[in-house]
């Protein structure tokens, strides 16, 4: 049975993430992304991959990284996801980072152990394992996640094998930013690609990027926890010092009745993202399950709990002062990331012998 319990290293882990994030980050420099949008908080991402060394969590120890697992990372992306940290651990560290581990590309996980180099997978932001149609050359793909500053490219090439999964250094492709709902993960269209070096062909190709997709799946359901939960408690405690007919508009039953609902919900999610760490990390054979309920639940309480938020936060809540309104970008843009919580559904229904 898996636990779901934090262990004493996660949370100490997530101490010093958030003491990092507490350095390094505000909500007004997330906000100012959408003003002067850049790849990544350089400062953060230093400190977060050279202090901590989150660049190499999930990579071992044998090629420079700090050899940590999925239950690890979950815990940072439930704070980076609180925070709506504009660094590229999900994308490069998680997702392209996967791919590798499942190819044992020792050269290549070294080079991003250090942080010194990120990594992105050159496929739709959309893309879900099993689901995904390798690149034709010659052609260009949008939008993908992480792109945009990475230094190096996974592309899973069209071939007379399948699919060829290419090594490409950034410099040998075309990466155009896009204007993107949620900023503080940058989209971009890439093309003109070199090259490079194939990792792998056919079948072996193939698993390496479903087992990529379907890891940062998983562990994107912590993410969207942590947004959920940091719009919760920012608003309860919101709603303990606004007064409205003189008295706090927490006193009010309907706000309570609305709070508790969303907590309940708020938990449930954090009970799947962690089943889904779990099992990624104990390499269960029930993951395709878990990944599917956690993504398909995930997905949707965030945006609920983002959009409980704008409304109980009254008129601030509409504001751009207020952080509220980066969060409900992100719970947005995550809901559309890595497939969408009806396509989960779609895939969840025939593991658990329902017909559609």
């Amino acid at each position: 049975m898996t636990n779901l319990l934090y262990t004493e290293d996660e949370t100490d882990l997530r101490d010093a993430v958030k003491d990092a994030l507490s350095r390094h980050l505000s909500s007004a420099d997330v906000a100012d992304l959408y003003d002067n949008p850049q790849p990544w908080n350089t400062a953060l991402w230093d400190a977060l991959a050279g202090e901590i060394g989150l660049a190499g969590l999930l990579i071992s120890e044998d090629h420079g990284g700090f050899g940590g697992g999925p239950r690890e990372a979950a815990t940072v992306l439930e704070e980076l996801g609180g925070a709506v940290a504009p660094v590229p651990f999900l994308t490069s560290s998680v997702l392209a980072t996967q791919v590798l581990n499942h190819l044992e590309a020792g050269d290549a996980l070294e080079q991003l152990a250090s942080g010194e180099k990120t990594a992105a997978l050159v496929l739709p932001f959309s893309a879900r394992a099993g689901h995904w149609s390798a690149v034709e050359a010659g052609s260009s793909v949008t939008p993908v996640a992480g792109a945009w500053g990475a230094d190096l490219l996974l592309v899973p090439l069209a071939s007379a094998d399948g699919v060829n999964l290419h090594l490409i250094e950034a410099e040998q492709a075309t990466v155009e930013p896009v204007t993107s709902l949620d900023m503080s993960r940058p989209l971009a269209t890439v093309s003109g690609f070199g090259e490079g070096t194939v990792l792998a062909s056919g079948d072996q190709a193939v698993a390496a990027v479903d087992f990529g997709l379907r890891s940062a799946t998983a562990l994107l359901a912590s993410e969207q926890y942590g947004v959920a939960y940091q719009c919760l408690t920012t608003t309860v405690e919101y709603v303990k010092t606004r007064i409205q007919f003189a008295r706090p508009i927490g006193s009010f039953q309907a706000i309570k009745h609305r709070l508790a609902d969303l907590y309940l919900q708020v938990t449930s999610a954090q009970a799947a993202a962690r089943y889904a760490a779990g099992v990624l990390n104990d390499a269960d054979q029930d993951l395709p399950i878990a990944t599917a309920v956690a993504a398909s639940y995930n997905a949707d309480v965030a945006v609920k709990a983002a959009e409980e938020a704008v409304q109980l936060h009254g008129g601030n809540g509409m504001t751009w002062e207020f952080p509220i309104h980066l969060l409900l970008k992100r719970a947005k843009a995550d809901q559309l990331g890595l497939g969408t919580p009806g396509t989960h559904r779609e895939d969840l229904a025939p593991l658990v012998d329902i017909t559609l």
